[in-house]
């Protein structure tokens, strides 16, 4: 998508969107023909109406059953990551950070601090914890491996205990099918 559709809620793109079923509960994934735009848990239709609202909303289509199945692999089997194409959209610093976190190995985390240190901007932590936070495609750009300094884990879009389960799998530590 272009930074003119991101900011125009998805102007003049297609989207194709499904929920699957995983063993964190349901997560919804959009993409366009260029890639994944959104991969949230608990979501539906209207929340992806509410984020594009002048995109085109299709069923499931194109090639998004490949991308739902490389999702889901992701999910439960976060150490054989395949490569999905993304098409997010954010400023610069966000896309930096973002790129610093798909840069921490599953079953190892970073604190804010770190994060903001990785992208050349030690001082920007509460900027880098905004940046994490607005992160479109969960899971796939890992914004759960991210906990504060103290080692508390900060927040999590989907819940604390989703991103307490996903840490523990990705540790060895944990199951992700127990609650």
């Amino acid at each position: 998508m272009t930074a003119s559709a991101w900011i125009n809620g998805g102007a003049g793109v297609s989207i194709y969107w499904a929920v699957a079923e995983t063993a964190l509960g349901p997560m919804l994934l959009a993409a366009t023909d260029k890639g994944i735009c959104r991969l949230s848990f608990d979501e539906n239709e209207s929340t992806l109406i509410r984020r594009f609202p002048n995109a085109t909303l299709l069923g499931e289509g194109g090639s998004l059953s490949n991308l739902i199945a490389g999702a889901v692999s992701v999910v439960h089997n976060p150490k054989q990551m395949p490569e999905l194409p993304l098409d997010v959209g954010g400023t610069r610093f966000q896309m930096d950070v973002w790129q610093a976190l798909r840069q921490i190995p599953a079953g190892e985390t970073r604190t804010y601090a770190e994060i903001a240190a990785a992208v050349g901007k030690p001082d920007a932590v509460r900027a880098a914890g905004s940046a994490n936070g607005a992160n479109p495609v969960s899971v796939l750009i890992p914004c759960h491996r991210v906990i504060r300094s103290d080692g508390g884990l900060g927040g999590y879009a989907y819940g604390l205990e989703r991103k307490r389960r996903l840490l523990a799998w990705e540790s060895g530590q944990g199951g992700l099918f127990s609650t």
